[in-house]
């Protein structure tokens, strides 16, 4: 087995098609399948079910590539640590957080550690589940949740607490709340269920009801950036996360003595990345600037 079929064989079963495997790998379909081809007569076991929807792997197939997975997985670790350099951080960190906390806090910062640390560069990956940094998806993780991997190094970053806002034009046509039991008549923006990247993110639709009886949503949508730009339009009442402040400005607070579920943040990377001058860094300029958000 040398390295560039296995190279290969692992685009394929990741993408579950020679085409979309050759995309990645800048070669065309029938490259990669004569080198699958090679392979599987190599290794004298079929590796791929192939079919009219695509490719799937056998059970010889999920073994190989259980195992490509690890080696390159540990060989990007072992990489990205021979190329750090040893007098400052330098360097490529693929960072991983969710879509509203990248897009709306991360992002705008970046430049700010940048200036600080030149030749470190970052890869902003940004997902409201989680990507696996064991399989090298990503090298640390912002999340809003404790680790579930035990292998994993955690350092606490910030409690995030929420803000139920409004847009002063909404108030003006609708009256303002007074009590959690006004909501009733007022229209809401919520998230969407498909993915939300903390738990409870729709607190506010149960609050001053009974539990399981919650209000209907005037508009639900899966994005914390499209939450703000409704409220702003005047849509309705809704809540957002404290870390988008600065962008809600022109907004109302309302009910501002109802407290919804508070959400932990983390700061999370492989115990293979402790000694990491570019993980330490970004870590400590996280806490720096989250230390001064408010």
């Amino acid at each position: 087995m040398d390295w560039d079929k296995l190279r290969v064989f692992h685009a394929v079963a990741e993408a579950g098609s020679f085409t979309h495997a050759g995309e990645t790998l800048n070669l065309s379909q029938s490259a990669v399948s004569r080198q699958i081809s090679a392979l599987e007569e190599a290794l004298a076991v079929p590796l791929f079910h192939r079919h009219a929807r695509g490719l799937i792997l056998t059970e010889q197939g999920e073994q190989l590539n259980r195992t490509v997975r690890e080696v390159f997985a540990k060989l990007a670790i072992t990489e990205a640590l021979l190329t750090e350099s040893k007098e400052k951080p330098a360097g490529r960190l693929k960072v991983t957080t969710t879509v509203g906390f990248g897009a709306s806090w991360l992002a705008p910062r970046l430049h700010e550690f940048f200036e600080l640390y030149p030749d470190v560069s970052v890869s902003l990956l940004l997902d409201d589940l989680d990507l696996d940094l064991a399989m090298r998806e990503a090298d640390v993780a912002i999340r809003m949740h404790p680790p579930k991997q035990p292998d994993l190094v955690q350092r606490h970053l910030m409690t995030i607490d929420w803000r139920i806002v409004a847009a002063p034009d909404y108030l003006k046509k609708h009256g303002v709340p007074q009590r959690a039991e006004d909501l009733d008549a007022h229209r809401l923006v919520l998230f969407g269920e498909y993915h939300p990247p903390v738990a409870d993110i729709n607190w506010l639709a149960e609050a001053g009801r009974r539990p399981g009886n919650p209000r209907r949503a005037t508009l639900e949508v899966n994005s914390v950036q499209a939450v703000l730009l409704a409220i702003r339009s005047g849509l309705g009442i809704g809540v957002l996360p404290d870390f988008m402040m600065a962008e809600i400005h022109d907004l109302v607070r309302v009910l501002p003595e109802l407290k919804g579920p508070k959400v932990e943040v983390f700061f999370v990377y492989p115990e293979e990345l402790r000694n990491s001058k570019r993980v330490a860094v970004f870590r400590d300029f996280l806490l720096t600037r989250l230390a001064e958000r408010h």
